[in-house]
């Protein structure tokens, strides 16, 4: 078994989209997630959060990124396995709205 790492990407920030969402939405909208959630069981390792705005660090120096909008963390035994978990994510519901999967590796050694 193996961990992916699943990053949310959407347009604009995820801060406006909780701050522009009714409570009637908000609620809607965590409800399709917890129905997601259920049916992925114990493959979900971490439901995640959304994620703000932040800074990208280089050897040049740092520049404001909006980067992913949130982040999971699934577990499965291959990456077509984990892609396969997300058919139906009401975060694909989202006018642009994309997901990554992405693979960690283990670190020789570790």
């Amino acid at each position: 078994m193996g961990r992916y790492l699943v990053l949310y990407h959407a347009e604009g920030s995820a801060r406006e989209m909780m701050a522009n969402a009714t409570p009637e939405q908000a609620k809607e909208g965590m409800d399709a997630w917890m129905k997601w959630a259920g049916a992925v069981g114990s493959a979900l390792v971490d439901l995640g959060q959304p994620l703000g705005g932040g800074n990208r660090v280089g050897g040049s120096g740092t520049s404001a990124t909006d980067g992913p909008q949130g982040y999971s963390v699934l577990e499965a035994g291959s990456l077509e396995a984990a892609t396969a978990l997300l058919d139906g994510h009401p975060h694909l519901m989202m006018p642009g709205a994309s997901i990554d999967v992405l693979e960690a590796l283990p670190i020789p050694g570790m």
